[in-house]
């Protein structure tokens, strides 16, 4: 007696903005409706949530069906988070857009302290497109070598919009890129104040003549706050890269 040959099919999601447990949450009636050839899971950490389908059976044909239905499904209940559905990673998606439009990229740091060069270079190719970055922590570096105006420090405090989008300026006039990504904030645990709490991460991005920021505030610790912001930062250029990117509301930075 011979076994019964076993297909397997494998899919996969990208998703940003959820913790885990939302995740959980929202997954919770599909879960439900999995058959029992097929599992499920999950890898989420710093708003990033990779799912992963896997389903393994006798019926090719019927196991195919079902996976792309099923892929389909995950797609629909997380459409406006979804990054890909190909098993690649955040950094990777950058880089692909990136190369496929033949642009160039550079980051100013300040709170992500390279965190965001960092995850861009992990890819192999990424010399191809990252130009480099300047990791501006002290209002000096952000003055006298990104040009940030010292009367908007003074008056702003560097964790704001006009000292983020003139980080974000200043790396792409420097190092003559097509983009930039730049990060301003307070990664904790200590310097947060009652209006600028700990986590809260100014944002600016450049793509072309078009310059967007953003204000967040992260929960977590040191690290998980620097994990989130470089996530957040790479993901912003994404959808503006995308043409999906939408505007914050204004805040009041004064």
């Amino acid at each position: 007696m011979t076994d019964t040959k076993q297909y397997k099919e494998v899919r996969h999601i990208l998703i940003f903005g959820f913790t885990r447990q939302e995740v959980k949450g929202l997954m919770q009636h599909f879960e439900a409706t999995l058959p029992e050839y097929v599992k499920i899971s999950l890898e989420s950490g710093n708003l990033l949530t990779k799912i992963t389908l896997t389903g393994i059976n006798s019926v090719q044909q019927l196991l195919q069906f079902h996976m792309n239905r099923l892929h389909q499904a995950l797609q629909d209940i997380f459409s406006e988070e979804l990054i890909t559905i190909e098993d690649k990673s955040l950094s990777q998606v950058l880089g692909d857009l990136l190369s496929e439009k033949e642009l160039t990229v550079s980051s100013a740091e300040s709170c992500t302290g390279g965190n965001i060069a960092h995850k861009i270079v992990q890819r192999s190719g990424s010399s191809a497109y990252f130009l480099g970055s300047v990791v501006s922590y002290s209002n000096d570096v952000k003055a006298d070598v990104l040009g940030v105006s010292r009367s908007d420090i003074d008056r702003f405090g560097a964790v704001s919009k006009p000292v983020a989008e003139q980080m974000a300026l200043g790396a792409a006039k420097l190092m003559r890129t097509d983009c930039a990504i730049a990060t301003t904030g307070i990664a904790g645990p200590d310097g947060g104040s009652k209006f600028k709490p700990v986590g809260t991460v100014w944002f600016a991005v450049k793509y072309r003549d078009r310059l967007v920021s953003e204000c967040v505030c992260f929960k977590g610790d040191r690290d998980e706050v620097i994990e989130s912001a470089t996530n957040h930062g790479i993901m912003m250029l994404i959808h503006l890269l995308r043409n999906t990117y939408n505007e914050q509301e204004d805040i009041n930075d004064d």
